[in-house]
């Protein structure tokens, strides 16, 4: 049994990146990985960090033996080794929290492994939606780079529950799709006279504007950010020309 899975795992192994939109798996192409590069300890384990693949949120890192890879590879789905209950677990068989593995990477020592997956709930036993939400020194610190995106449309998602008086989030849901839509409409027009007529400063100022705006549309809509991010990864290197003769005909 030992013997198979580990010959499962080094014919897994035959790529540097694997990517995965469910079973079955289309590999990256990139560099051979001879699989004795891969450090195992003497336990037969390796880290494993996971980060969230739309956010680059480090959500959790755990262990892997050579089944839990292989096990990982051949279903898109993160499984790890428990080293306090000796045993395979997959990620959100008992919470439904799974994790959707989106690719594969090792570090330059080829003694750690990265799962970019997609959550479908907190990583974290304690509820939490990563595993690093304590803090043991420096300043509070704020969203960065994509992450922004995600923390401010939670926001705005919360602010349904705010009374107006107290949200200006608040107000536009109480007053609907047409009030929405006309903040997109006055803050697209604010852009675009931002474009032709002053600097790059107020420029990115009415850009965000916009979307703050437009985030307020989809949270109306029920519409998620995951939705907006996938979309945008499906068009992510095709021609735009290719893409547009894909849509259907109009009228």
């Amino acid at each position: 049994m030992r013997d198979a899975a580990f010959k499962r795992a080094i014919d897994n192994w035959r790529a540097l990146i694997y990517y995965i939109s469910g079973p079955p798996l289309r590999a990256f192409e990139g560099d051979i990985l001879e699989t004795g590069e891969i450090k195992f300890d003497d336990k037969g384990l390796v880290p494993a960090i996971a980060q969230d693949v739309n956010t680059s949120e480090v959500l959790m890192m755990a262990f892997m033996n050579m089944e839990a890879l292989d096990k990982t590879i051949s279903t898109g789905k993160a499984h790890y080794f428990s080293r306090s209950r000796n045993k395979l677990w997959l990620k959100g068989e008992t919470s439904g929290n799974f994790q959707d593995v989106k690719a594969i990477y090792y570090d330059c020592d080829a003694d750690t492994i990265l799962l970019m997956v997609e959550p479908k709930g907190p990583a974290c036993h304690t509820g939490q939606r990563s595993c690093f939400y304590r803090k043991l020194a420096g300043a509070e610190e704020k969203p960065q780079g994509p992450r922004v995106i995600k923390e401010l449309f939670n926001v705005i998602k919360g602010r349904k529950k705010s009374k107006p008086e107290k949200s200006y989030v608040a107000t536009l849901f109480a007053k609907g799709l047409p009030k929405i839509l006309e903040k997109v409409e006055e803050e697209s027009g604010e852009l675009i006279e931002a474009a032709k007529e002053k600097g790059k400063k107020e420029v990115v100022y009415e850009l965000c504007d916009l979307w703050f705006h437009t985030l307020v549309l989809l949270a109306d809509k029920g519409i998620e950010i995951e939705e907006v991010f996938s979309e945008l990864g499906r068009r992510f290197g095709t021609s735009g020309i290719t893409e547009k003769g894909s849509r259907p005909k109009k009228g």
